[in-house]
């Protein structure tokens, strides 16, 4: 059994944002200001143009080449993560990112032609797609540079200002955020705001054309609310429990290889990442023997002194973490030391449904393993709860693994693998339900950040008086013939 810790605990959502203004004059005038700037500058028509576009994605692109090893720094400074670490889930990844944005951005941005009905012939019809206006992105400090960069670049992509909010849980990175960006953007268009809660809710004041926010479903809420003042659009990238099963008669050295990567990348600090284990009651302590065998082959007997284990962000989230132990079955790990941040890899068997651990997205290290007697208990304990970002599923039977994609609601779902359809810029990745609204990456992130206008063009040529007042049988039956 864990034991109990008396430290002060808080649940696994931030109080970021507060539910309403602070009423901070300077600061409002402040961001207000600043947000008028953006405003004027996308009002010229800057920032819609191919080449303005083409210019701030290849400065991004410099920034991570020259800057990689200032940035990795930051974010061992706020996580401990390795270089390599850093280099693979967030500069990387971002390299990736913008090199596939500026291949297509051109494309995307072209008009599109779409039929036109025989009633409004002869004419042609057009989709146009037009950046939103000044939008907000508030970052997260899970990953602080890669969930505050990408969607930026996604609202740059599609020709918008952008007003950009990093998370103060990891100040390293923040800090070197602001400082960085000046270096390499456009100014007119971007402006970089630090701070925690007072300067967040400020932001939230103000009228944006679009908001899109990484976090937990409680502040979440939040900006929902701040956004409904002003009726404006929001996408909420959230996280939730996800669930992963482990069917039988599969290969369990490499499904759970696969498991504890995907779980204890960045310390299981990661929206997707597998949050508890359903296993068949006969393949229960087959599954935890290799567990055990494949979390010290990839961390050691001693995870605190591997470089690639890194730290939880602050004392509080540890302290919550370890909490989540009390009165738990720990039958591996559980080691820790709240002052440096450190849980070890912890494997809980059979938790109570009611406690923390199985109520909270987890967002930490440790694995809970739920044993059923069948498949359809498992998902019916699935879908009776919140859907959640991500859904897994490691089985050789296709027949069940159609039944899982069909029956399991979830942002995205995984077949014998987790998070690696996060690295595929060509498919959406967003939540459902309580895990978040609106989906990015790719040619879905430009179209997150745009207006698809759509453009009926008629000339003189031809005119029909079929359609003019007053209306008679013969118009009426046209009309029928044609509305139908």
């Amino acid at each position: 059994m864990a034991t109990n810790t008396s430290m002060h605990v808080i649940k696994n959502e931030d109080p970021v944002i507060a539910t309403e203004s602070l009423a901070n004059d300077s600061l409002a005038k402040e961001y207000f200001d600043k947000k008028q700037k953006l405003d004027e500058y996308f009002a010229s028509g800057a920032t819609q143009s191919l080449s303005w576009r083409k210019r701030q994605l290849k400065a991004v692109l410099s920034l991570l080449i020259t800057e990689e090893k200032a940035i990795s720094e930051a974010l061992h400074s706020d996580l401990k993560k390795s270089q390599e670490e850093a280099y693979i889930t967030e500069i990387g990844y971002l390299r990736k990112d913008v090199k596939y944005l500026l291949k297509h951005v051109e494309k995307w941005m072209k008009p599109k032609r779409v039929g036109t009905p025989l009633l409004a012939m002869p004419a042609k019809s057009i989709i146009r797609p037009e950046p939103l206006g000044t939008c907000l992105v508030i970052g997260a400090w899970n990953y602080p540079f890669q969930l505050a960069i990408s969607p930026m670049l996604a609202a740059i992509s599609a020709g918008n200002c952008v007003i950009l909010k990093p998370s103060d849980l990891a100040p390293a990175t923040s800090a070197l955020i602001a400082k960085l960006l000046p270096k390499y953007l456009d100014m007119n268009a971007v402006a970089i705001i630090e701070g925690g809660k007072e300067e967040t809710t400020e932001l939230l004041t103000l009228n944006f054309d679009k908001i899109f926010f990484t976090g937990g479903e409680y502040v979440g809420k939040i900006v929902m609310k701040a956004a409904a003042k002003h009726l404006t659009p929001v996408t909420l990238e959230l996280g939730g429990k996800s669930p992963c099963i482990i069917d039988k008669n599969v290969d369990l050295a490499i499904a759970l290889n696969r498991m504890v990567w995907g779980k204890l990348i960045n310390v299981g600090q990661t929206c997707i990442a597998p949050d508890y284990l359903m296993v068949h009651q006969s393949n229960l302590d087959n599954v935890v023997a290799e567990l055990k065998k494949v979390l010290e082959k990839q961390y050691g007997k001693n995870p605190e002194t591997n470089k690639f284990y890194g730290r939880i962000v602050d004392e509080n989230h540890c302290a919550r973490l370890v909490s989540y132990l009390d009165n738990q079955n720990v039958i591996f790990g559980g080691k820790h030391n709240i002052k440096d941040k450190y849980l070890s890899p912890t494997i809980v068997l059979n938790p109570d449904n009611n406690s923390p651990l199985m109520q909270e997205e987890i967002f930490g290290p440790i694995i809970p393993i739920i044993s059923f007697s069948g498949r359809s208990d498992m998902l019916k304990f699935i879908t009776a709860r919140a859907k959640p970002l991500a859904a897994y599923v490691f089985t050789e039977d296709k027949e069940f693994e159609e039944k899982f994609i069909e029956r399991v609601s979830a942002g995205s779902v995984c077949v014998n693998d987790t998070a690696l359809f996060w690295v595929n810029p060509n498919a959406p990745v967003g939540g459902v339900g309580t895990s978040g609204m609106g989906r990015y990456h790719g040619k879905f992130g430009f179209d997150t950040f745009s207006h698809e206008k759509s453009i009926l063009k008629r000339n003189f040529s031809f005119e029909n008086s079929i359609r003019y007042m007053p209306l008679n049988k013969f118009k009426t039956w046209i009309f029928k013939r044609f509305l139908r």
